[in-house]
């Protein structure tokens, strides 16, 4: 038996959250033998501005494969592959030479670009954005952020200009810092988050650049989203493994959920939630506010899919806990949320950085309306995990508007969606069975499947689809009428957060 533990093959993944990395290694059966999770700082230098240092979420990243690895003792050659996951738009600018961030990272979150994104839509450049990259002029993405380096960090214009800094989301950095500067690359799906790649050519845009003023020279090269892209550098980091997987988070997610065929929808409930449809070999431009992004690229064959953004998802059962106090653990307020029958009138709206699908106001603020004396925290608990719900609904909408597809089920994961009591509402809400796998961290999963695909750990779709099991359905249990009033009331209250710092 020892040494058939010995000679027995793994395959790692790297999930690049935006709180905290963690390092799964899995058999061939997908099973977790080991997860090493540990949180990084979050800085928030201004209302609105979310930022990370680089430099401590690369090695927070390190610490943990270096301990997933002793904590299984394997070696080296035993790990078939590392695959990639990340937290997407986040972008990092970096000196080329010395390997050193010239600013933190800007998160996904941060809504310091704001003002760069309303003046492209109000020069008129929306349409041409959208048609390129799918996307909507907004802080949520990368270019911005690089723009607002090069124009806010002193000699950063000049050194970009000049070849001396990269560019790239954090998968790039990661990769970059992991092969020792050896390799400089990212793949489809975060490429198109950048609002610089143009989904259809398959390459970075020249008209975007110089909209933005970016140089090309510092943007990396674009790969499949499952393939080899180097060795981790034995010196830089300890071992020797080859990267064969990079995957924006939540493209991962869709492929661990085995969300393989057109018209296939999952739900993800991480810090923000994330709702993608695979709409195939071909994008669909939304009518409705929703992204046209690139689901995966597995040899030269792209998918694509709809997608909605919620920036407050998880992170506002967070806000109750660390902001409000009302709650000292996630399950607390689960618990509280099912003592009362709903939330007592109370509706709140977690705009507190902005609303993204599909209403994409970078201006709205965060309200608790609906209040009376009657109202206690387990009735704000309530109204919390309903209002991440809401939010879910509101994009669920928009896909089964722009597709034309009839959605059958949806499938869910990521950390909140182990609340029973939520996913219940969920599917009360959506009017749609609701189903939550065994494994609900599919987005470490989904990296995982692609770098074992690359290295021949899997040999295909299928055998994967033969590894997901389902561990609970949720059905529909209420009325449309009550569905109906529910829903309006949550939009009136939407309605009374949006532009309230607008000027």
């Amino acid at each position: 038996m020892a040494q058939q533990m010995a000679q027995q093959k793994y395959i790692m993944a790297l999930d690049q959250g935006t709180t905290s990395s963690r390092a799964i290694i899995y058999n061939a059966k997908a099973q977790k033998v080991v997860s090493v999770q540990q949180e990084f700082t979050q800085h928030f230098p201004q209302p609105g501005w979310v930022e990370h240092d680089a430099t401590e979420l690369y090695l927070c990243s390190l610490t943990v494969m270096q301990q997933a690895l002793r904590q299984a003792k394997v070696k080296d050659e035993q790990i078939s592959a590392i695959g990639i996951t990340n937290q997407r738009e986040t972008v990092v600018v970096w000196d080329k030479n010395s390997g050193e961030p010239v600013y933190n990272a800007i998160v996904w979150q941060c809504r310091r670009t704001a003002d760069i994104a309303q003046s492209l839509i109000k020069n008129g450049k929306s349409q041409l954005i959208q048609e390129k990259t799918g996307l909507i002029p907004d802080a949520y993405f990368s270019a911005t952020k690089i723009k607002w380096i090069l124009d806010n960090v002193k000699d950063a214009r000049r050194k970009a200009e000049n070849g001396e800094l990269l560019a790239g989301t954090i998968d790039t950095w990661l990769v970059w810092k992991l092969t020792n500067g050896k390799v400089h690359i990212t793949d489809y799906t975060n490429a198109s988050r950048t609002m610089l790649f143009n989904i259809h050519t398959l390459a970075w845009d020249n008209e975007l650049l110089d909209m933005m003023n970016i140089p090309r020279s510092m943007l990396p090269e674009v790969k499949d989203s499952s393939c080899v892209y180097g060795m981790t550098d034995k010196d830089a980091c300890g071992f020797s493994i080859p990267i064969a997987s990079c995957i924006g988070d939540q493209q991962s997610a869709l492929f661990g959920q085995g969300c393989f065929n057109k018209g296939e929808v999952k739900t993800t409930y991480g810090t923000g939630c994330f709702m993608l449809m695979n709409t195939g070999s071909t994008p669909i431009m939304s009518k409705n506010q929703l992204l046209t992004t690139i689901a995966i690229s597995i040899d030269n064959q792209v998918q694509y899919a709809l997608e909605g953004s919620v920036f407050m998802g998880g992170a506002t059962i967070k806000w109750l806990r660390d902001q409000m106090g009302i709650i000292r653990t996630a399950h607390e307020c689960d618990t509280l949320a099912e003592s009362v029958p709903d939330s007592n009138g109370a509706v709140l709206v977690p705009a507190f950085t902005g609303l993204g699908t599909p209403y994409w106001d970078p201006y709205a603020r965060g309200i608790l309306v609906g209040l009376t004396r009657g109202v206690n925290k387990a009735h704000i608990c309530r109204a919390t995990l309903e209002a991440i719900a809401y939010q879910v609904n509101d994009m669920l909408l928009c896909m089964k508007e722009d597709a034309g597809i009839s959605i059958k089920q949806v499938k869910v994961d990521g950390g909140a969606s182990v609340s029973n009591v939520m996913m219940q509402f969920q599917a009360d809400i959506l009017n749609k069975p609701v189903f939550r796998p065994k494994n609900v961290e599919t987005t470490a999963l989904g990296a995982a499947f692609c770098a074992g695909l690359a290295t021949g750990f899997w040999h295909s779709k299928e055998e994967i689809l033969d590894i997901w099991k389902v561990d609970k359905i949720f059905m529909p249990a209420i009325a449309q009428s009550q569905r109906e009033r529910q829903y309006a009331q949550w939009k009136r209250a939407v309605e009374r957060s949006k532009g309230w710092i607008e000027q």
